[in-house]
């Protein structure tokens, strides 16, 4: 939704349109979800929020429109979704901005303010995170800074809904400044060149924007905010007066030493020393806070050190999934014997009905045996695993696998944002697509959305942990200890991100070749999660969201496939017809036909794959209720499965084309169908070539 039909509408309904504006993870999106009650994914790290969100606020007699837009370090950056916070700042019309200030870290927020309060006096001044900034020995003078800023402050601590009242009662007496004389200053030359300008602009309504910013712009020559300004403020900057004393200014400055550049060196050195001045007179520094520092240095040390960094990344991931695996069982099973309890008491219903015995089997062996499945089979390793993963998050660790991973990306042609777009790609591949807009180049970016679904997502991730547990049992006794699996699906993991890494290297020496450009990735600061809010946020916003998505995907799938097994020609099912035409290329990758369609028909959702390959291994699309791991390694062993079928349906499992909804997402964030298809082949090559490797060296080997 553009930014401008946001306010639009929100005006038509009456409402009174807030910005909430600020540096990256400063808590926005946390501040978002307190105001408004929605679940907008939140985390301790930068970049999370790459678009725009709105949501609806009721004050004393008011409504508000909240709308959550990018973190961004400066209105003066050229990043899509710092463009996005950009454009909505200064051209979207929001009656009042409040920007989110991190209160650990003032100095470096206050910059954004004073590019903002530079736009327009409509500003409230947030500070976020008091708690741990107390914590931390850091205490803020808020009389002081309102003063100074001459603007309205209020503390928050956006976790906490009570707090975040405050807020909406300062937006329900918010009165804009009038005669604000709070102002950055340049140089003479400078404030010289801006009031000549300024002079010259037609005297009507900018939208609550400020001529004298209006005026610094003109001067930057910055011909895409110039040619924004004419589009959003009418401001035509061609125009003979305008154009005139724009070059006047210009000319003027560079006979005084003042080019292009130097001219915004001073805007950016100004707005930094004055903030740092800001920030120093209302800070209050106690003794601990050198302590945080200390233990922030040690651990990071050792989290983010040359030598320790990959082995600590692995130990942590090793324990994620040794505990995820060696615990989902017990619920994974108990579920089935629950599923399994209940069908009877369904079908005897049913039958009592007097229901056909066609529509009976539809409901019951294909409708319900496959999104029971899908629950007892994906539900335990999600709601395991996620809620671990959000820790670690919340913790602040992910920026470090970032940073850890930044030189291997630069060395294969790409931006190290990209190991970030990768971490979001391990929630969901679609989000990692999106996510793609931090990065600033478009061949980058290109990059990173080409190669995101080569990373185990959601859906791909409880299918791998099914596979490898119901493998374990088929291949070794049951006693073998579940942290060799959890091993398996580390060098599983790190396949992949190897093949991401070749992959990019290939690409950027081929159809995207081009330089590698540096960018600043932000460590936060660590902070101890709450750890009952997190499990529920991971539990709702995530596991149960996927979950949804499957059973939704898996109900009417189901169905498909029962008629399907059961529709017969020539005494032979349409399901068995189209797994036979795909048997010769199975056998060559060391899978069989019936993997394959079941890949081919989960295109929708990953998650579906494991149920409907159990269907079609199952005599007429009918397998047992209590489909547990012991039961689904069983199967697979009368199926035909050894060893390397196995392996090989891991490593397709992990490397195969991306479901339906990360293409779509590859399709709106590139708009061409070119990469759209190259995405789906990419992985899908990666996993072709690297089950066939496996298949033939078992061959080889056989002889």
């Amino acid at each position: 939704m553009g930014e401008k039909e946001t306010n639009g509408k929100a005006r038509g309904r009456g409402e009174i349109s807030v910005a909430l504006a600020g540096n990256p993870n400063v808590g926005k999106s946390t501040l978002f979800n307190s105001l408004t009650g929605m679940q907008r994914h939140t985390g301790n790290w930068a970049g999370k929020t790459v678009d725009v969100a709105t949501a609806s606020v009721k004050g004393k007699g008011k409504v508000y429109s909240i709308a959550d837009i990018p973190g961004t370090y400066s209105l003066l950056s050229h990043s899509p979704e710092e463009e996005i916070a950009r454009n909505y700042i200064c051209f979207g019309g929001a009656n009042i901005t409040a920007v989110v200030c991190d209160a650990t870290a003032l100095e470096r927020s206050l910059g954004l303010v004073l590019q903002i309060k530079e736009i327009t006096t409509r500003v409230i001044v947030c500070v976020n995170l008091v708690d741990e900034a107390e914590r931390r020995g850091i205490k803020i003078d808020t009389d002081a800074l309102s003063k100074l800023l001459g603007a309205p402050v209020v503390t928050t601590v956006a976790r906490k809904k009570q707090t975040v009242k405050t807020l909406v009662s300062m937006l329900d007496g918010f009165k804009p400044v009038e005669n604000d004389n709070v102002c950055l200053r340049y140089s003479e030359e400078i404030e010289k060149a801006v009031k000549n300008v300024e002079s010259a602009l037609p005297k009507y309504n900018t939208n609550g924007v400020s001529e004298r910013w209006v005026a610094l712009r003109l001067i930057e020559d910055d011909r895409e905010m110039n040619e924004e300004i004419f589009k959003n403020l009418g401001i035509d900057f061609k125009s003979e007066k305008i154009y005139s004393a724009v070059q006047q200014a210009r000319e003027e400055l560079f006979s005084r030493g003042i080019d292009s550049e130097k001219y915004r060196d001073e805007i950016v050195t100004r707005i930094v020393s004055e903030a740092e001045k800001i920030a120093k007179s209302v800070t209050v520094l106690e003794e601990k806070r050198g302590a945080d520092r200390m233990r922030d240095s040690k651990i990071d040390r050792m989290l983010t050190g040359k030598y320790t960094a990959f082995p600590f990344m692995i130990i942590l991931l090793l324990l994620v999934l040794w505990i995820t695996m060696s615990v989902a069982n017990y619920p994974s099973e108990a579920l089935a014997r629950l599923f399994s309890y209940l069908e009877p008491k369904i079908l005897y219903v049913l039958l009592a009905l007097r229901l056909p015995k066609m529509l009976v089997g539809v409901l019951v062996y294909g409708v319900w045996r496959t999104t029971t499945t899908v629950v007892s089979v994906m539900l335990p390793p999600m709601a395991i695993f996620f809620p671990m993963f959000t820790l670690l998050e919340d913790s602040g660790y992910l920026p470090r696998v970032a940073y850890n991973l930044d030189r291997p990306f630069a060395l294969c042609g790409a931006c190290g944002k990209q190991a970030l777009t990768m971490c979001m790609g391990l929630g969901c591949n679609a989000v990692g697509i999106s996510g793609a807009r931090i990065i600033d180049s478009k061949r980058e970016r290109l990059l990173a959305i080409l190669t995101n679904s080569m990373i185990p997502c959601n859906g791909r991730l409880p299918m791998l942990l099914s596979v490898i547990c119901a493998s374990f049992i088929m291949l070794f006794d049951r006693s073998i200890p579940s942290v060799l699996a959890a091993f398996f699906m580390i060098c599983l993991i790190l396949l992949a991100v190897g093949a991401t890494l070749l992959c990019t290297l290939l690409l950027s020496k081929t159809i995207l070749a081009g330089e590698c450009s540096s960018f600043t990735i932000e460590l936060p600061p660590y902070r101890r999660p709450e750890f009952l809010r997190v499990i529920f946020r991971a539990l709702t916003s995530k596991v149960g969201a996927i979950l949804v998505r499957a059973i939704a995907v898996a109900a009417p799938m189901g169905l498909v496939i029962f008629l399907l097994s059961n529709i017969f020609i020539d005494g032979k099912s349409l399901v068995l017809y189209a797994s036979d035409f795909l048997e010769p290329i199975g056998q060559i990758m060391g899978l069989d036909g019936k993997i394959l369609l079941a890949f081919i028909l989960g295109i929708p959702a990953n998650e579906i794959v494991i149920p409907i390959l159990i269907m079609l291994y199952t005599s007429g699309g009918v397998f047992g209720a209590d489909m547990t791991s012991a039961a689904m390694g069983n199967l697979f062993s009368e199926n035909g499965w050894c060893a390397v079928t196995a392996v090989c349906m891991a490593l397709f499992a992990l490397f195969h084309w991306p479901c339906s909804t990360s293409l779509i997402t590859v399709y709106k964030e590139t708009g061409s169908i070119k990469y759209t298809v190259l995405a789906m082949l990419i992985p899908t090559f990666v996993g072709f070539a690297l089950c066939t490797a496996v298949n033939l060296i078992s061959v080889l080997m056989a002889f």
